[in-house]
C-alpha cells in the first residue's frame, strides 16, 4: 500500500545483525496523523523495524543496515544527517516506563532545557501542558517535586510520554508500550493514542490483536522478517488475503 504523502516511507530495507538477516526487503510506506500497528510473531521483526525509525540500533556494532528510510523526504541513513535532530522529531515509549531519576517536574523539563528553553515561566507552562495532555496533572500537580519513581507503574508510563511530548516530535513510536501495565493504565494510554492521532503519526508494535484493532487505522503483519500484508485494520484482521495472515489472526500461529 502507497500513500501520496507518506510521513514515513521505507525502501528496500535489509538488516543484519551479525550472520542473521532480520529484516528482508522491506518497503513500506506509513501516512501522516494515522495510528499503523506492527503485528506478528515475537522474533519476527517488528521491534527492529521500529528501531530503524530513529536509529536506535546504531549502537549495535553488529547491525548492517541497507535500504533507505525517509521521515518528510529525507534520509535518515544519509551521510549528512543530523542524528540529534532527527532523533528528536520521534518520541520513543518503550514496554517499560523508564523515568529519569528526578522529579516529576524535571522529567517533564528536562528536553526541553537540552534544547535551549531556561526562562521558568516558559518550562512552567511546557511542564503543566504536557502533563494536562496526558492526563498527568490533576493527580501530581501538588507533587512536581517528588522523585517521578514514586509514581504508579501506569502513571509512569504517562509521564514517559508527556516527557517525549514536550520536545516536540512529529511521530510517536510505541514498543508495546502497554504490555507492563494493569488493564486500568492500559486504557488512559489507548484513549491517549486516540486523541493525540489528530497531531501525530503513531507507529506501534503490539503482540494484542484486540488492542491493534482498536487503535490502528492501519495493520502491517510482519513473519520473520518480511511484510506479508499491510491494509486498513478491518481488512487485515477480518479479511485478510494471505494464507499466512489468516493463520495468525486465528491464532494457528504465535
Amino acid at each position: 500500500m502507497t500513500f501520496e504523502a507518506p510521513h514515513i516511507r521505507v525502501q528496500d530495507l535489509n538488516v543484519h545483525i551479525g550472520d542473521h538477516h532480520i529484516l528482508k526487503n522491506i518497503s513500506l510506506d506509513i501516512p501522516d496523523k494515522k495510528i499503523t500497528s506492527f503485528i506478528g510473531p515475537s522474533g519476527c521483526g517488528k521491534t527492529t523495524l521500529l528501531k530503524t525509525f530513529n536509529r536506535l540500533l546504531d549502537r549495535n556494532k553488529e547491525v548492517r543496515i541497507g535500504g533507505r528510510v525517509l521521515v518528510d523526504g529525507e534520509d535518515i541513513y544519509g551521510k549528512d544527517v543530523e542524528v540529534t535532530g532527527m532523533r528528536r522529531k520521534m518520541g520513543l515509549l518503550s514496554q517499560r516506563p523508564f523515568p529519569l531519576p528526578m522529579s516529576i517536574y524535571d522529567n517533564i523539563a528536562y528536553g526541553p532545557r537540552i534544547h535551549g528553553t531556561r526562562r521558568k515561566k516558559e518550562l512552567n507552562g511546557t511542564v503543566e501542558h504536557y502533563l494536562r495532555a496526558t492526563g498527568l496533572w490533576e493527580e501530581v500537580k501538588d507533587r512536581l517535586g517528588s522523585p517521578a519513581t514514586r509514581l504508579s507503574i501506569g502513571q509512569q508510563q504517562r509521564l514517559c510520554l508527556a516527557r517525549g511530548l514536550a520536545v516536540e516530535p512529529e511521530i510517536i513510536l510505541g514498543d508495546e508500550p502497554t504490555s507492563a501495565l494493569d488493564p486500568l493504565s492500559t486504557q488512559r494510554i489507548e484513549e491517549l493514542f486516540l486523541q493525540l492521532k489528530d497531531r501525530y503519526t503513531i507507529v506501534l508494535v503490539t503482540h494484542i490483536l484486540r488492542q491493534a484493532r482498536r487503535l490502528s487505522d492501519y495493520i502491517v503483519f510482519i513473519y520473520m522478517g518480511e511484510i506479508i500484508e499491510f491494509g486498513p485494520t478491518e481488512e487485515v484482521l477480518l479479511d485478510p488475503k494471505e494464507r499466512l495472515t489468516r493463520e495468525y489472526v486465528k491464532g494457528y500461529i504465535s
